[in-house]
């Protein structure tokens, strides 16, 4: 197997000797600046610290990277106007160029990893962004966006993918996740409590962890299928079924407390998926369902909009009203904006429909391609309150019509290696996680269709660490399936 060697160095008995010796000298060192008054030094140790571990435990370092991610602030949104999140996307960086050096100096990547369908996707979907920033109108700009998908698929796919060998660092990863977003959710509603729990204040609650509430409840939907699989696990123990229960009902609370219908509505759409593989229903069934709705819609658009524009039930409290207010595309000025957005990514796409206007330029090239007719009470030449608001629509205007299409495929790729490989798996446990972190996936591309944030380290960090994960589940880990499948039919 030409793989690499490890993720971690053992220390020897003399190397700790000089450890202890080393780090006694800069205590000593650090102690005398604090007392000298440069308290910048306080920070050092961290460093170190870190620094240490990217030589000997670089899969500490990835946990690390993982758990800081749902406490990053973007300094993009704060007084200093940087466009970087401390302190999850340096790290993250750095990971990124530690790992690829690795690689270099010990060889290529373990090659059931380079052979998989995905993994070709995923460099399909790497090479376009390359090509399409090459060719962009704002090359900068795409240089930065492109440079932050490599930087996440590396570190959060492959670098993930190498550790996932170890069927338990999958669920290290996602308790690496699930516990610091609790916190996050805990603040969260201690502020909505304080203000009354009203829908004005649930869309900056989370501030400043997250930008506005449509992002945090993505995030959260991710990991209510995956804790659902832990409650519904019976070899895990009664303490781990019960701490994931109250979790799942801390995370359900936070989502209907966020008032984001595209929330609700992805998570609506993993409960029907949810029933499919419940039911066992084929393939061709789901399939022309899928086409019939398809068809539905082709056939009576027209009808459709006008009964949607008949709607003018606004967002609300309310929670009856606030779900009827999704299809609201004449008062409610969030469905308005997000179909001027749409609109304008189509005719950025008509006017560059081979290579696109370059990854990332769509806010600052949209505001010239609106329609006065078509823009909401919240309408602006600039993307401040949010971008493209589609994972589909807006690639479509950066990168032509191969954005989107590395993304689907990318998806239906998971889908069907997952599913496939669901039929074969004996084992309930694996099989509960797997479909966990399928209908958590699920979420996202639901979600996907109304708004944008794999452009985040928030929704990068479990979105292609899903993919990992399943895709380390097919490749390492099947042997056991396989044997398990094996031995009962011999018993049988």
């Amino acid at each position: 197997m030409n793989s690499l060697k490890s993720l971690f160095i053992p220390f020897h008995k003399n190397q700790v000797n000089w450890f202890y010796a080393i780090t006694s000298l800069l205590c000593i060192l650090m102690a005398y600046i604090i007392v000298k008054g440069y308290l910048f030094a306080i920070t050092l140790p961290i460093i170190l610290l870190v620094g240490l571990m990217l030589i000997v435990r670089l899969d500490y370092v990835v946990f690390l990277a993982v758990a800081i991610t749902p406490f990053s602030i973007n300094l993009a949104k704060t007084n200093l106007g940087i466009g970087v999140s401390l302190p999850a996307e340096p790290l993250m960086f750095i990971l990124f160029i530690v790992f690829w050096l690795k690689v270099l100096a010990e060889g290529s990547l373990d090659k059931r990893i380079t052979n998989h369908p995905v993994t070709w996707l995923i460099i399909l979907h790497l090479l376009w962004y390359t090509i399409t920033t090459l060719t962009s109108t704002m090359f900068i700009v795409s240089l930065k966006s492109t440079l932050a998908r490599y930087c996440y698929i590396s570190v959060f796919y492959f670098m993930l993918l190498t550790m996932f060998a170890k069927y338990e660092n999958i669920k290290k990863f996602l308790w690496m996740y699930i516990i610091p977003l609790s916190l996050v959710i805990a603040y969260t509603i201690i502020n909505q409590a304080n203000a009354g729990f009203t829908e004005k204040n649930a869309h900056v609650a989370m501030t400043p962890f997250y930008n506005d509430h449509t992002a945090y409840a993505a995030v959260l939907a991710f990991f209510v299928p995956v804790l659902f699989a832990w409650v519904d696990d019976r070899k895990e123990s009664r303490r781990i079924r019960g701490i994931a229960l109250g979790l799942l009902i801390f995370i359900v609370t936070a989502i209907v407390l966020s008032y984001t219908r595209a929330a609700w509505v992805a998570l609506t759409a993993a409960f029907g998926c949810y029933l499919i593989f419940l039911l066992r229903i084929k393939s061709w069934v789901v399939y022309s369902g899928i086409t019939l709705v398809i068809l539905t819609y082709l056939f009576f658009r027209v009808d459709i909009q006008m009964y949607l524009e008949r709607n003018d039930q606004t967002s609300s409290t309310d929670y009856a009203a606030h779900i009827q207010s999704i299809g609201n595309i004449s008062t409610d000025d969030s469905n308005i904006e997000r179909l001027n957005r749409w609109a304008c990514a189509l005719r950025m796409f008509a006017q560059k429909p081979i290579l696109g206007y370059g990854p990332g330029t769509y806010m600052f090239q949209y505001g010239q391609f609106q329609k006065y007719s078509e823009r909401s009470g919240i309408s602006t030449n600039f993307a401040e309150g949010g971008g493209s608001h589609s994972e589909y629509l807006g690639p479509l205007s950066e990168q032509g019509v191969m954005g989107p299409i590395t993304f689907i495929l990318i998806g239906a790729a998971v889908i069907i290696r997952t599913s496939k490989f669901l039929k074969r798996c004996n084992d309930r446990s694996v099989r509960g996680l797997t479909k966990g972190l399928l209908l958590g996936l699920i979420t996202y591309w639901i979600h996907g269709i109304l708004n944008y944030f794999l452009d985040t380290e928030k929704a990068a960090v479990p979105f292609w660490g899903f993919i990992a994960a399943l895709v380390a589940i097919e490749i390492y880990h099947e042997q056991k399936v396989v044997t398990n499948l094996n031995d009962r039919t011999a018993t049988e």
